[in-house]
């Protein structure tokens, strides 16, 4: 096999027609974050926070991701990074107990915010595009911009405890004045209780995250043929494949059949024995 294809099983030279330049967004820098956070506030519904009151116990039940505000600033000291500051919003469904009765239904909001700094590069180009517009009803709008794009890559969180409190009178975090955009409190019936006092319910969440930076570039690619789609239509679910002829292309798995050794602590060296 010739050089040009070296590193490849399924080409060859002849293989090649063209050299096509395509635009797409080259990754910068990029992190990744396991964060556990503990004792965060939820903002219930008002019904909701009425039944707290009464309850003698409350506990979350599951938390889902709704939205994640992004922004991108340059650091001062070095036009190469860029500091990346994302905001989390979750939707927190509850249970609390109230008397004899079935568990009541809370539903509320917990905001998270984190930061991270990466290398964006440094790049003078001014974007323009064709749905750019001059001004808007809502006031000015930036029309051309040389910032990276932050992209934030986020699984829903893990519940791992929840406890229901006295809110603190100290001047203290819990004390601060959280801004919950209007398009998530309209995803409730009812406003959202923001006031701090009473009693509140606290949730410590596990969340795994990927933050990465991005900018445009243009590319040159070799080209071995376009991409036409081999599966045909079908208007019916289940239809696409046999599943008798999915399962005939599974490999058997010999190695759930073969004995384990009892003194090997570590299964590679056991399947390599």
């Amino acid at each position: 096999m010739s050089e040009c294809c070296q590193g490849s099983v399924s080409c060859s030279c002849e293989d090649l027609q063209e050299a096509l330049s395509i635009h797409t967004r080259k990754i910068t820098d990029s992190c990744r974050d396991k964060d556990c956070i503990e004792d965060l506030r939820v903002y219930l519904t008002a019904g909701s926070q009425a039944l707290l009151e009464k309850s003698s116990g409350a506990k979350v039940r599951c938390a889902e991701l709704m939205y994640t505000y992004v922004d991108v600033d340059p650091v001062a000291f070095d036009r190469n990074h860029y500091c990346i500051d994302a905001t989390f919003y979750y939707r927190i469904i509850a249970d609390a107990v109230i008397g004899c009765s079935r568990p009541a239904t809370l539903y509320g909001v917990a905001v998270f915010s984190k930061r991270a700094v990466l290398c964006g590069e440094e790049s003078r180009a001014h974007i323009f595009t064709s749905d750019t517009r001059l001004g808007c009803p809502d006031g000015p709008t930036r029309v051309s911009a040389n910032l990276p794009t932050a992209v934030v890559e986020v699984l829903d969180p893990m519940v791992l405890s929840s406890k229901v409190r006295e809110h603190c009178n100290c001047h203290c975090k819990e004390g601060a004045v959280v801004q919950i955009p209007a398009e998530i409190c309209k995803l409730f019936d009812e406003n959202l209780d923001l006031g701090n006092e009473g009693r509140g319910l606290f949730v410590t969440l596990g969340q795994f995250s990927v933050i990465r930076l991005e900018r445009d570039a243009q590319l040159v690619v070799p080209v071995l043929d376009y991409s036409i789609p081999t599966k045909e239509c079908c208007d019916a679910p289940g239809c696409a494949e046999d599943p008798c002829e999915v399962f005939s292309r599974i490999p058997f798995p010999v190695k759930q059949f073969a004995p384990r050794g009892c003194d090997c602590p570590q299964e590679k060296e056991c399947d390599n024995n």
